[in-house]
């Protein structure tokens, strides 16, 4: 009798869970992206108000091929992050690297970009003449395989004050190489940092190369130049791409199957050339 009821219980119990349907994914109509509109020429805000740039052009092409409307909004750098996993927005386009401590946080498609970054300074600044400009060199983030290009770098710089954005790759990488050899101040906007080295109260800033081909470019920046080796690498990441909750997995499938179309069909490139001058497409598998 004991094991009758046991099993009129467990074909209940089963059948309770077949009739409970399925979860089912979410329907996405609408897909809000996060970006600082103040990383030129990666996003920028126009006079207007309205997002323009590398990453403004390259989100409305893929969510043209994943048929969502895209809607932009403004966030702080610093409170990117958080303000994703709290439903602020649903995806970050915002020059943001590929690394192994955001992946604890949030979720990645394949990178839309690679990375390069460098030091700029004052002309009239001794590091002006900083060996290695105007070459590219490739670090791989162990600190003895790059003792080389470090140890040169290191003499360079002793000394010298250098700013750079908070939390990014290249404060860590300063922190994890030269902190007993320069002066590391950190800002919340990348224009903050140049707006001290153009006042003389930093001798160098270290950042993305894209970034200083577009600003160097202008009237208002005529006094500074690029320094020292152009870095790329594994030292960085594992590229720049779209960041999205952990809880939107089909979303983040969504974009990532988007973006290997428009490096396949040379969108990505096109839009690269457009913006950077440069084609700065990832050299991973696409």
């Amino acid at each position: 009798m004991m094991k009758k009821t046991l099993i009129s219980t467990a074909i209940l119990a089963l059948a309770t869970l077949v009739s409970v349907p399925a979860a089912q994914a979410k329907e996405w109509k609408t897909v809000t992206i996060g970006l600082e509109g103040a990383y030129e020429p990666w996003n920028l805000t126009k006079p207007d108000g309205t997002m323009d740039g590398f990453e403004v052009d390259l989100a409305k092409d893929l969510c043209g091929r994943i048929k969502v409307e895209c809607k932009f909004i403004a966030q702080d750098w610093d409170g990117m992050i958080p303000s994703l996993n709290a439903g602020k927005f649903d995806v970050i386009m915002d020059g943001m690297s590929i690394t192994e401590e955001r992946k604890k946080q949030i979720d990645f498609s394949r990178p839309y970009a690679g990375e390069r970054a460098g030091f700029a300074t004052l002309k009239s600044n001794d590091l002006a003449k900083l060996a290695g400009t105007g070459t590219v060199v490739t670090l791989s983030g162990d600190p003895a395989k790059d003792k080389a290009t470090l140890d040169t770098l290191r003499e360079a710089l002793k000394g010298k004050s250098v700013g750079v954005q908070v939390a990014t790759n290249y404060a860590e990488w300063l922190a994890k190489n030269f902190k007993d050899t320069i002066t590391v101040t950190e800002y919340k906007t990348v224009g903050e940092a140049d707006l001290d080295l153009a006042a003389g109260r930093v001798d160098a800033t270290v950042g993305d190369v894209t970034f200083y081909y577009s600003v160097l470019s202008r009237p208002d920046h005529s006094e500074m130049t690029l320094a020292g080796p152009e870095i790329t690498g594994p030292v960085w990441s594992e590229g720049i791409g779209p960041a999205f909750r952990k809880s939107d997995p089909e979303l983040r499938d969504m974009f990532d199957k988007a973006i290997g179309e428009a490096l396949a069909d040379g969108t990505i490139k096109k839009l690269s050339m457009k913006w950077f001058k440069t084609d700065m497409s990832p050299q991973t598998k696409s």
